[in-house]
């Protein structure tokens, strides 16, 4: 009668050892889930250093472009970068007219 109204010290022993088998569950379980976040977090900071360091490599490539065919601001000279296409462009010019000629 005894054993109808509690637990048996079976019974119990089997009820600790399941309530410790999943109390090992859940803090398995959270520690996955605090892992993934963390890689998540290293991701989203490693991934937003390189968009800043790409943002910073664009911005200087537009300054040494902008300063290749822009002139200085107090010197009327050609920039360079002019120079250079239109000695491209006589050069391919020049090219066709020996082309047509010698054909």
């Amino acid at each position: 009668m005894a054993e109808r109204n509690g637990l048996t010290d079976e019974e119990r022993a089997e009820l600790e050892q399941l309530r410790a088998e999943k109390a090992a569950r859940e803090r398995a379980a959270r520690d996955a889930a605090e892992r993934a976040e963390l890689e998540h977090l290293r991701r989203q900071k490693a991934r937003g250093a390189a968009e800043r360091a790409q943002a910073r490599r664009d911005a200087e490539a537009r300054e040494r472009g902008r300063a290749l065919m822009e002139p200085d601001e107090d010197d009327l000279k050609m920039p360079l970068g002019q120079k250079v296409v239109i000695l491209a462009v006589v050069g391919i010019a020049l090219v066709w007219l020996a082309v047509t000629v010698l054909a």
